[in-house]
């Protein structure tokens, strides 16, 4: 049998712990295997795109646990009702090839983007960053406000996004969430959004080469995280603002990010750094409090991986009503999974008789 972490049984696990417990735990645990970022069979992620959105597998090992994660990106979805982003993984054990866990990620994408986010702003940000601009309102704003609040301080959120129902959207969820000390301010534009802003977040869909942010808009000693859905031909910077003389550029794995980050705007031999070697001391996150600094996100294997197998462990630690499928057949034989199937067959036409 194999464990099964449904839409509900997510829920459940969240609500147990928290949603402010959940994202901080599940940053630890993917700062701790960015640290052992050696030991991880690592490749960009394989990908298929259409004219409407992309979907795409993302796999990682550590040589004992295998995991991937099934996702697609479809921005017009939304006009149908539907979400841009579904996701589903498989945790696996190596040394057997069993499926131990079978998962759904979509609010586990969103919770482990959210905890990446914050993660690399505690490395990245100035130490007293207070105000956030969070351009882009839509599916994922909530737990970027959540994880930089709780795990970074952010004491304002300035808000922007085309759509200003999405917009009211955050609002009222961030009311109902009642995150205390926490100034919401609705604003009426992008620039107005991030003047005064110590970080600005950008979570856009559209999948296209967009300019949310022009050079202008940046002030020095600003973190930016851009983490809206990636692809070839998908941006949301203006290429000017990486090209600054004073900015630090951090990918998660740079051959992905050089396909599909906001990276792809520049030359290859552009100078990024990789996120595991500022955890693990190779490298520094910010140099000075004016230093800009660019956590260019699209998402990495890794982090899917920390999370279905932090997953699982709250899933066998707190069992409750804990599912299982039975995936992979038990044979008495091993070697005879024909008879298995066809015993399993006559007994169900014996009691259909």
């Amino acid at each position: 049998m194999v464990d099964y972490i449904g839409i509900e049984r997510v829920r459940e696990l969240v609500h147990r712990r928290g949603s402010a417990r959940f994202i901080e735990e599940l940053a630890t645990e993917i700062e701790d295997d960015y640290r052992r970022w050696p030991e991880f069979e690592k490749s960009p992620r394989h990908a298929t795109h259409s004219s409407v959105g992309v979907i795409e597998l993302m796999p990682a090992s550590d040589g004992r646990l295998y995991a991937f994660k099934y996702v697609n990106g479809h921005p017009k979805n939304t006009a149908e009702g539907l979400l841009t982003v579904t996701a589903f993984g498989v945790l696996a054990d190596v040394a057997t090839g069993y499926p131990l866990l079978l998962a759904e990620l979509t609010y586990t994408t969103a919770l482990r983007t959210a905890a990446m986010s914050a993660l690399a702003a505690r490395w990245m940000a100035y130490r007293d960053s207070r105000v956030m601009a969070l351009i882009g309102n839509g599916a994922q704003s909530e737990f970027q406000a959540l994880a930089f609040h709780h795990l970074l301080g952010i004491r304002e959120l300035r808000l922007f996004d085309t759509d200003p129902h999405a917009t009211a959207k955050l609002q009222r969820n961030l009311a109902d969430m009642d995150l205390h000390g926490l100034k919401v301010v609705a604003c009426q534009s992008t620039r107005d959004a991030v003047r005064g802003a110590d970080i600005i977040t950008t979570a856009t869909a559209d999948k296209c080469n967009a300019t949310i942010l022009t050079p202008d808009m940046i002030e020095p000693g600003v973190h930016l995280n851009a983490v809206g859905g990636d692809c070839p031909g998908k941006t949301e910077l203006h290429a000017d603002i990486l090209r600054r003389p004073d900015i630090r550029i951090v990918v998660e794995y740079e051959p992905q990010s050089r396909i599909e980050g906001e990276i792809q705007q520049l030359e290859p031999a552009f100078p990024v750094i990789e996120f595991s070697d500022i955890v693990t001391g190779k490298a520094r996150g910010r140099m000075s409090d004016r230093e800009v600094t660019l956590f260019d996100s699209v998402g990495f294997a890794l982090e899917d991986f920390s999370a279905m197998r932090y997953l699982h462990r709250l899933h066998r630690e707190q069992r409750g009503a804990a599912a299982q499928l039975d995936l992979v057949p038990t044979l008495a034989d091993p070697k005879d999974l024909f008879g298995s199937m066809a015993h399993a067959s006559s007994q169900r036409a014996e009691v259909a008789a």
